[in-house]
């Protein structure tokens, strides 16, 4: 019994043998009956509309985003800022961590954009 297993790990089976088919449906039932939670990933979550971002350089390792007010909800509390900024920034620059931010006003008051300062 030890050797098979030792063959099934070192894949020692000629094609088309009953050891061979054996391996191979389990690596096909193993693909197709794992559940998708068991790997623990996750879609980037994407916005139904993107909206206009300018991007510059700050330093060695981060960057300035200019991101649209209109991306993020009014009255939001900090943390739902953070969100809505990064929905927006991370399909663009993949995972990034926000430093801090800076709302950007028109001469109403209105929040028309925002500077985003994130690190890689």
């Amino acid at each position: 019994m030890w050797n098979t297993i030792k063959s099934y790990i070192f894949w020692t089976h000629k094609r088309a043998g009953f050891h061979y088919d054996v391996m191979v449906t389990l690596i096909l039932l193993f693909i197709f009956l794992t559940p998708r939670t068991f790997f623990k990933d996750k879609p980037i979550q994407h916005t139904p509309h993107q909206s206009e971002v300018v991007v510059a350089p700050e330093g060695d390792t981060g960057f300035v985003y200019e991101v649209d007010g209109s991306a993020v909800p009014e009255g939001a509390n900090d943390e739902a800022v953070r969100e809505a900024l990064l929905r927006v920034i991370e399909p663009i620059s993949g995972e990034v961590e926000i430093s801090k931010w800076e709302k950007v006003k028109d001469a109403r008051g209105r929040v028309t954009a925002y500077k985003v300062h994130v690190e890689r």
